[in-house]
């Protein structure tokens, strides 16, 4: 199931320009497609991290995923932008996914092989995101962009079907006394919805400021009642007392600013494959594309292991502090040198390693710092900040990349693919002071 889930992910992200093109989109309508899954994600994750918690992994699992199919069939349908975005976010409802197998992982295995495990599970998803970099561009070329949603679409759907026949049930451990949440519910889905609207404006500004600062404005009111609901509700979507742990907020404030930087790689290295500028760029296709993000892809699956392997021998901080001075040093080279196709390959896959390793030493040591009862919901906020910082980030390239290309044309200044990897590395540096606060050594 990861592995297909992780290929119907994967698909948009090497056939971005492929779909700009198709569409009519501009490329801040294309950062906008790229994060609108994660978003969702963002309020899924800690209700299926809750429910889980509640109810059993399996269950809410295999329901989760049955979404996840229908978004994956409506994206294949989709004759037009609207209705593509709607697919994807009825398929966000996969990255709660990880939460779920987090807390079959707690229930089945003991808490050393605990931390190698969910890097692993962690790895086959991002492996499956593999399948479907390589996949997208061949299929979306040779068939149509419609195949490329469907085939992983089948895997979704038959994958489900398996895991529900053969997965042995795991008990609930938390109560079902409490309720649902639904004002937590409500005022969370309206934040992340205004979220959304204020990122897919906002390289609009100049023209709409008034709309812009409404929803601003808007954001902040969500944020505030969210936050005053929570702390008195009695069963909370996310509860405001683990953000208060030290650790877990630490770890929640790594993730946003590491996949923050992160994230403006993973959009404008694909638009810079594409981009076919005076001495810059390499007018490559969906499927050339597809080859060059795989290393990249590789690395992000070593990575899932390797960080958790990490995290057990040396702690979080030094697997944490050798990421971000990796991707630091990744993102201001990719600043310097990138003229020739390599330059670009080299760097993404070390900076997927790096958030790899990065997100993975955070993750499972917020997953074992909390009673088990807890682990779904402590872990969907890592999950909830690596999404949004994915979402900023995306939209942040997609903004640099709109503003530097000139009315009638579709080539963006060479300086704003500069502008951007250097903006990138300033903020993923910044992680370091963070990082310093995190345990040195390793929890027994």
């Amino acid at each position: 199931m990861a592995l297909s889930a992780g290929a119907l992910e994967s698909v948009v992200s090497p056939t971005i320009p492929l779909l700009e093109r198709e569409l009519g989109m501009s490329q801040s309508e294309g950062a906008l497609l790229s994060i609108v899954l994660l978003i969702t994600g963002a309020l899924i994750t800690p209700l299926a991290g809750r429910f889980g918690d509640r109810y059993g992994g399996k269950r809410v699992l295999v329901r989760l995923m049955a979404v996840v199919a229908v978004g994956g069939t409506v994206s294949a349908l989709a004759p037009n932008l609207p209705v593509l975005l709607l697919g994807q976010v009825l398929q966000g409802a996969m990255v709660g996914a990880l939460p779920l197998s987090f807390i079959v992982v707690r229930n089945n295995l003991p808490p050393g092989e605990s931390k190698v495990a969910i890097g692993v599970v962690s790895g086959l998803f991002v492996g499956g995101g593999m399948v479907g970099m390589l996949s997208a561009g061949p299929v979306a070329e040779e068939l149509s962009r419609h195949w490329m949603f469907a085939l992983p679409t089948i895997a979704v759907a038959g994958a489900t079907l398996l895991v529900n026949r053969l997965m042995p049930a795991d008990p609930p451990s938390g109560s079902d006394d409490a309720g649902l949440d639904r004002p937590g519910l409500l005022l969370l889905s309206g934040m992340l919805v205004t979220l959304m609207l204020v990122l897919a404006l906002a390289p609009e500004a100049g023209s709409q400021p008034g709309v812009l600062g409404a929803l601003v404005v808007l954001l902040a009111v969500f944020a505030v009642g969210w936050v005053s609901v929570e702390r008195r509700a009695a069963s909370p979507v996310i509860d405001p007392r683990l953000l208060a742990r030290p650790a877990i907020r630490t770890a929640c404030v790594l993730t946003f600013v590491i996949c923050l930087g992160t994230s403006m790689a993973v959009y404008l290295v694909p638009q810079l494959f594409d981009e076919r500028g005076d001495g810059y760029g390499f007018g490559a296709g969906a499927t050339e594309i597809g080859f060059f993000l795989l290393p990249g892809a590789v690395a992000a699956t070593l990575a899932g292991p390797l960080g958790g392997i990490g995290d057990r021998r040396f702690g979080s901080r030094a697997v944490v502090g050798t990421g971000v001075v990796m991707m630091t040093v990744s993102l201001v080279a990719l600043a310097a040198v990138h003229t020739e196709v390599w330059h670009l390959v080299v760097g993404k896959a070390l900076i997927a390693l790096a958030n790899g390793l990065c997100v993975t030493a955070m993750m499972t040591g917020t997953a074992t710092a909390v009673d088990a009862e807890d682990t779904g919901v402590a872990t969907s906020l890592i999950l909830v900040s690596r999404v949004l910082g994915y979402a900023v980030g995306g939209q942040l390239g997609g903004a640099l990349l709109t503003a530097a290309t000139p009315p009638g044309s579709d080539v963006a200044a060479e300086s704003a693919y500069v502008t951007g990897f250097v903006l990138a590395a300033v903020v993923t540096s910044l992680a370091l002071f963070v990082a310093r606060t995190l345990p040195e050594g390793v929890e027994e």
